[in-house]
């Protein structure tokens, strides 16, 4: 993909935290994302407009450092609270919301960097890039990214290309001991 990167683009980030934080968990033994490298490797030299997370809160409201943290990175934070139907079933949805900010926002924008790897924003990519003349860029980890999505971006950034770059916390794997020999 061969895309035109340059100082006076304006561009506006929207994050899917939730798509992020569970394919780390899953692809990275447990790792969480760190959200500012993400956004300033995202941005480049570029002038930001506006950065936004899409969370989801808890009852027990464990969240809320996080939240906190976001914010003082200078990503502005938008929540729903989580949905618990009868039986225990859980969903944290945020996809409509962040596709109704990016088409609000984009006639205000030359970028739109849409920080997931749900196939479901493979429409919107298609939009933003023929009716508002958006160029728009993907960010996620390759592993657990829709092909469709990827394919549909003017530019895709693979987290899977620098893990140690964008997580936190990753656990180390246990690595094969050698026995040592016994002293005499």
């Amino acid at each position: 993909m061969s895309v035109v990167k340059h100082k006076e683009q304006r561009v506006g980030v929207f994050i899917d935290a939730q798509n992020l934080y569970h394919s780390a968990k899953n692809l990275y033994n447990g790792a969480k994302v760190n959200f500012g490298e993400v956004v300033k490797e995202a941005i480049g030299d570029r002038v930001l407009i506006r950065a936004i997370a899409y969370v989801i809160t808890t009852e027990s409201g464990e969240e809320k450092p996080f939240f906190d943290a976001l914010e003082k990175m200078g990503i502005e934070t938008k929540t729903k609270d989580l949905q618990i139907f009868l039986g225990g079933a859980k969903k944290a949805d945020w996809d409509v919301g962040l596709a109704v900010d990016a088409i609000k926002m984009a006639p205000k924008l030359d970028t739109v960097i849409i920080v997931a790897g749900d196939g479901d924003f493979v429409p919107l990519v298609k939009y933003l890039q023929t009716s508002q003349g958006c160029q728009v860029e993907v960010v996620s980890f390759g592993k657990s990214s829709s092909s469709k999505l990827i394919e549909a971006a003017d530019d895709f950034m693979d987290l899977d290309k620098n893990p140690k770059k964008f997580l936190i916390g990753q656990r180390k794997t246990a690595r094969a001991r050698t026995p040592r020999t016994p002293k005499k």
